[in-house]
């Protein structure tokens, strides 16, 4: 059974761009953020805030050892720092595990989450300039877990149509 795991920065597109796909080469969707908020039974805003970053990564890389062994092709929709934390990164290789680095600059990323910052417990609070460095830090930081993907596929200047067809034809 084959996944195909989408990672990359929040506002990369993964969400909206792992149900086109899904539809397109018949597979399930799963978002993984989802997936955590229905075990614990509390948003990720209020995980973040009462249980703290560390329970919640616990949780999403149990999720994710889980998903990555079910019977079934999935396309998997990850949290931006999935593949950053408990040696995640190492499984976006695996067997039947193809995974797709979704790059997106860092103008792309600020006018893309500008929008809806409050409902993310990582950038409500940052002023406007502090949100563009924050931003650019966590790009570096991350950029070496990213970079362990499968393929990369840049999303500027695209729409979800073109970068779904871009994937698909990758895993052709």
């Amino acid at each position: 059974m084959k996944k195909v795991v989408l990672i990359g920065y929040m506002g990369s597109g993964k969400s909206v761009v792992s149900k086109k796909l899904a539809q397109q080469i018949g597979f399930s969707v799963v978002e993984l953020d989802e997936m955590i908020e229905e075990k614990c039974e509390m948003s990720i805003e209020t995980l973040f805030s009462t249980k703290g970053e560390l329970f919640f990564r616990k949780q999403e890389h149990q999720l994710f050892l889980e998903l990555l062994s079910e019977e079934k092709n999935i396309v998997i929709s990850t949290g931006g720092g999935t593949p950053c934390y408990f040696n995640n990164h190492e499984l976006l290789n695996g067997e039947n595990v193809v995974s797709i680095y979704l790059k997106a600059s860092i103008d792309t990323l600020y006018n893309r989450l500008l929008k809806g910052k409050q409902k993310r417990p990582l950038i409500a609070n940052l002023d406007d300039n502090e949100f563009k460095e924050f931003i650019a830090k966590h790009l570096f930081d991350r950029s070496f877990y990213y970079n362990q993907a499968t393929f990369k596929v840049n999303v500027d200047d695209k729409n979800i149509d073109e970068i779904v067809a871009e994937i698909a034809s990758l895993l052709t």
